[in-house]
């Protein structure tokens, strides 16, 4: 803890958000140049001169910047701090619910909020999106499915035609080949009977 703001690294002073500025009193140079410096790092306030307000701070005073609900420093200002109430030893139930009751945040946190955290949406989110993969690649599957189905009863249908055909083709080449010879063996005969049968017709006449 500090209350130089020059004790502080620029990068980490440049990333603060809420600013809680004590006293500082500047009696050297350096130490005027730490309380400008100091003054420089809240967002101005036209109403308040900051550098003046560090050095006339007292007891239980701060300035103070703040983000407001949009994540912007508010303007500086100048505040008091509410001192701490403590006791010695442990208080009674009765002391409890009454410094409870009677404090400035009482109602808020009386009541456990158990809210979703960025684990649980993030893993809602990714098992929806597994589940919604495994759906698609089973519809897939079973659109995969009905095609391979219906090619095989269309081949399943295409078979015993082709078989049939494949018969009657068959008988027609081996019927077709058959008259085929049987045309051509007399076709031949008659041929060669014509001319045999006549030359021995001849002989026979001459003798």
């Amino acid at each position: 803890m500090t209350q130089s703001p020059a004790d502080i690294p620029d990068k980490v002073l440049a990333q603060l958000g809420n600013r809680v500025q004590h006293a500082l009193r500047a009696y050297t140079p350096k130490e005027q140049e730490a309380v400008s410096v100091a003054a420089k790092s809240f967002r101005e306030n036209p109403a308040l001169d900051t550098v003046k307000t560090i050095t006339e701070l007292g007891v239980g005073e701060v300035l103070i910047s703040c983000l407001d609900a949009k994540g912007v420093p508010t303007v500086v200002d100048r505040a008091f701090v509410v001192p701490p109430v403590s006791q010695i030893g442990p208080v009674t139930p009765a002391v409890r619910a009454q410094l409870i009751s009677t404090s400035l945040v009482a109602g808020q946190y009386e009541q456990m909020v158990d809210r979703e955290s960025a684990f649980e949406i993030l893993s809602k989110r990714a098992e929806e999106r597994a589940a919604l993969a495994a759906e698609a690649k089973a519809d897939a599957d079973a659109e995969k499915e009905v095609v391979k189905q219906a090619k095989a009863e269309r081949a399943a249908a295409r078979a015993p035609d082709t078989l049939a055909e494949s018969i009657t083709k068959s008988v027609v080449r081996s019927a077709s080949s058959s008259i085929g010879r049987s045309i051509g063996t007399q076709i031949v005969r008659g041929v060669l009977g014509s001319i045999f049968g006549g030359k021995s017709k001849s002989k026979s006449s001459w003798f």
